[in-house]
């Protein structure tokens, strides 16, 4: 038995526009369909904060700032934990990259109806929370 379990970390954003949160599609096959923040795993040598306006860069087009970390969320001991921040978009346009199959701008209430369609509880959590 390892003496260690190597654990990613995620960092990724909460979006909000016109009182519509950004969600994405993912395309990736172990998660295919599922709707998440754009978040993604930190790189060696990035802080958290840079892999989350990064990785939000990378699957919406949007360039951020970061308001204010909302929480770390973790389902078990094995799962990564996933760092969430409030962020503002300043500059970029919307488009869908490779490993997103879609991007929408929805409300609070239309991703409570589809919550058994997220990649985790810990989305609608974050969301509530920004």
């Amino acid at each position: 038995m390892p003496d260690h379990v190597l654990v990613h970390v995620v960092a990724g954003a909460v979006l909000k526009k016109d009182g519509k949160f950004l969600l994405l599609q993912e395309a990736k096959e172990s998660v295919r369909g599922q709707w998440n923040l754009p978040a993604g795993k930190v790189d060696e040598g990035e802080t958290i904060e840079q892999a989350a306006i990064r990785e939000v860069k990378e699957e919406s087009g949007y360039d951020v700032e970061l308001v204010r970390k909302i929480g770390i969320y973790q389902s078990n001991a094995k799962g990564p934990p996933r760092h969430a921040f409030e962020g503002r978009i300043v500059g970029g346009e919307l488009h869908v990259t490779e490993g997103i199959l879609d991007a929408k701008w929805l409300t609070l209430e239309e991703i409570e109806v589809m919550k058994d369609q997220l990649r985790g509880d810990w989305v609608l959590e974050a969301i509530k929370s920004a």
